[in-house]
């Protein structure tokens, strides 16, 4: 965590909590469709399109850190925002 500031590092773990939260929501709904690469590639639009830059960082930096608490499908869409966009 960030500088040993007790109650930023609070503040840092809850903000988290809420990404993995709502990341694992927006994989639940798109996990139910039947191509698992269609699901992954949805999750990860949606990611780019609807979190600010600040928030795909940190849950980035999450899964290169493990990722614990994020379904695996969320997992592998989050990685695939590492690399460039098609197009």
């Amino acid at each position: 965590m960030r500088g040993g500031n007790p109650r930023e590092e609070k503040f840092v773990a809850m903000e988290m909590e809420h990404l993995i939260k709502m990341a694992n929501e927006i994989g639940g709904f798109f996990e139910q469709m039947p191509d698992r690469s269609e699901a992954v590639n949805s999750i990860a639009t949606h990611l780019r399109n609807f979190w600010e830059p600040r928030m795909r960082r940190q849950i980035i930096d999450h899964v290169e850190h493990g990722g614990g608490e994020l379904k695996q499908i969320v997992r592998d869409a989050v990685l695939t925002l590492k690399r460039p966009k098609p197009g």
